[in-house]
């Protein structure tokens, strides 16, 4: 708790500096904003299309409450485009092409510019490219020149490169995982923007690779070794001529040259940026065999046997190699399967992604009983269906046939087929269902490490160490093409850490 409120009086205390009335004089600077996010996962044989995109511009980008708080800074933020997408499989080139021109057409129609906020993810793999957030940087510096100012904020499984590094001036990244500090990271990023086109600043941005690959399952910012790594990052913000410090875990189900974790420092003192980020990198490093999970895990049906037996309740079991907000189909059904078999009672399992299943409730209705067959439809080659007798007990009013989820019982469990890849990682994603999960004895739930909001309620928590595009057992996953050497994929690497300075620093 004293982590968090120290990241929001700092986060608060930028803001104040960014809004300085002398911001409003004449010569105010022009600003736009606009990216991509995705998380994909290059082991995924699901691709990301337009249709799986929020793509918002103008006036409903200027409006959305994820941007709500640009609204309380002195210069105006000019909207372009901004597209989100829930975590999955490569982008389809086309898509990518589409939403990188809309950006750009956008940024071309408010030149000149002095400042561009990049609100990013990092771990985009477009289809046929490398480094696609690289790709877009670049493409955005050709078009406002090189005397804009770049700010990018960037997801803490986000992966860094050169050609990132070259291209912007500034980078601020997530702080905490579970992800507490979204807007935080934002407001750093906005903050450290305009202050520096206040005070007329050309920061320098260094950059520290670190060839260590960790799961956000085994790295998060909880527990050690990530919770003391983390925590230092504040602190060190402080320093004299410093204007950001972070540090990523980068993503594992990339291959990429570009996904290791790293250090990454922004400031006017390229000195005292080589030293923290060399310093950090050296942390991390020699850290790297601590990185462990967090919580029980164990096979499928270890994790269903010891939550059946449990003394108290709700065992919450996390499906992790399915896990949609990592990159998993969310379409895998062998978690079902052995709930099934092994005669599982009041268990209530959200959700898996079906929408041949989910239309077929919906034409029957509530009270109807039907067979069906549930899972495999995204990626029929990744896994099989359960095939079952259902009896629908709920539908949700939706308006886009994408929006249904149907909730059926089938023998002991009470599972959530969704029409579309969505997580239930809020305890409101069961009650708007008409659930309680506090009282089931087994919830269970396609993630990774739990949600702040179930983590409290889980009497045990679980994870299940379960196949799929994001699956944990990382040393074994296919064989990569890209991936530079790194632990634990190389277990006796040696390792010198080395900070490479951006080509836009000052001469």
């Amino acid at each position: 708790m004293h982590r968090r409120s120290f990241l929001k009086t700092a986060s608060a205390a930028s803001l104040s500096m960014a809004v300085k009335p002398s911001l409003l004089a004449s010569m105010q600077p022009r600003v736009a904003f606009g990216g991509i996010g995705i998380e994909s996962s290059t082991y995924s044989r699901i691709r990301a299309r337009m249709q799986d995109f929020s793509v918002l511009s103008g006036t409903a980008l200027t409006e959305s409450q994820r941007f709500a708080f640009l609204k309380k800074y002195a210069v105006p933020f000019l909207p372009t485009t901004v597209a989100a997408a829930t975590p999955g499989g490569p982008v389809d080139r086309a898509t990518y092409a589409a939403i990188k021109q809309q950006f750009l057409d956008g940024l071309k129609a408010l030149l000149p510019l002095d400042g561009l906020f990049l609100p990013m993810h990092g771990a985009m793999f477009v289809d046929g490219m490398q480094d696609a957030e690289g790709d877009w940087m670049e493409a955005a510096r050709k078009v406002v020149g090189p005397d804009c100012l770049l700010s990018a904020s960037y997801d803490l499984h986000g992966n860094v490169s050169k050609r990132v590094i070259d291209n912007i001036d500034m980078l601020s990244a997530f702080r905490t995982a579970p992800h507490i500090d979204r807007e935080e990271t934002m407001q750093r990023a906005c903050a450290m923007l305009l202050h520096c086109l206040e005070q007329h600043i050309r920061p320098t941005l260094v950059w520290a690779p670190i060839p260590v690959l960790m799961p956000g399952e085994r790295s998060s910012t909880t527990w050690q070794p990530g919770e003391r790594l983390w925590a230092q990052l504040p602190k060190l913000n402080e320093e004299p001529g410093i204007l950001d410090v972070s540090m990523l875990v980068g993503y594992v189900w990339a291959d990429e040259p570009r996904s290791t974790a790293c250090a990454v420092v922004t400031g006017t003192a390229v000195a005292s940026e080589k030293k923290i980020a060399l310093s950090l990198a050296q942390q991390y490093w020699d850290a790297r065999r601590e990185f462990q999970f967090g919580t029980e895990t164990g096979t499928i049906d270890e994790c269903i046997e010891k939550a059946m037996k449990a003394k108290t309740q709700p065992a919450i079991l996390a499906d992790s190699g399915d896990n949609p907000t990592g990159g998993g189909t969310s379409d895998r059904a062998e978690v079902l399967q052995e709930l099934l078999r092994l005669k599982a009672k009041n268990v209530v399992f959200a959700g898996i992604t079906d929408r041949p299943a989910a239309d077929k409730c919906y034409a029957a209705g509530v009270g109807a009983t039907l067979r069906l067959s549930i899972g495999a439809t995204l990626d029929p080659l990744g896994s099989t269906p359960v095939h079952a007798v259902a009896k629908v007990v709920f539908l949700l009013p939706a308006k886009d046939e994408m929006d249904r989820e149907a909730v059926v019982q089938i023998e002991g469990v009470t599972l959530v087929l969704c029409a579309k890849r969505r997580p239930y990682h809020d305890i409101v994603d069961f009650t708007r269902l008409g659930l309680q999960p506090q009282y089931f004895k087994i919830i269970v739930v396609k993630s990774g490490y739990l949600s702040p909001e179930l983590a409290p309620i889980a009497n045990p928590s679980l994870m299940a160490l379960s196949d799929g595009s994001i699956n944990q057992d990382i040393v074994h996953l296919p064989p990569n093409k890209y991936r530079v050497p790194s632990y634990p994929f190389v277990e006796d690497l040696t390792f010198t850490p080395k900070a490479f300075v951006s080509a836009r620093a000052p001469a």
